[in-house]
């Protein structure tokens, strides 16, 4: 929830964000944008969904869309503020590209 005063980083238009959801709920996702026009759609996760968005990743390029291929693929190390103890602790995240 968003308390008055504290603002949201933009949200990036295309880009997929994986979380705890079943694999498929994403594909589809990412499959929808491509089927509105979009020639790029980029799939991000943190933590364990890390997986999870290299899953999505595979299927979409090796089941659904075969015309869909890896664009470029990042990895990172981000700091994040424990919302228990408060501290500040490495979380891993990865940026995959997908190009039509």
């Amino acid at each position: 929830m968003q308390t008055q005063g504290e603002e949201q980083p933009p949200r990036e238009p295309n880009t997929i964000f994986v979380g705890k959801k079943p694999t498929m709920n994403y594909v589809l996702a990412c499959l929808t944008q491509i089927n509105n026009g979009t020639d790029s759609v980029t799939v991000k996760a943190r933590g364990r969904a890390i997986s999870r968005a290299v899953d999505v990743a595979q299927v979409l390029t090796k089941r659904f869309a075969t015309n869909i291929t890896v664009k470029s693929i990042s990895i990172n190390t981000e700091q994040v503020k424990s919302t228990v103890s408060g501290d500040m602790s490495n979380v891993s995240s990865i940026e995959i590209k997908l190009q039509k």
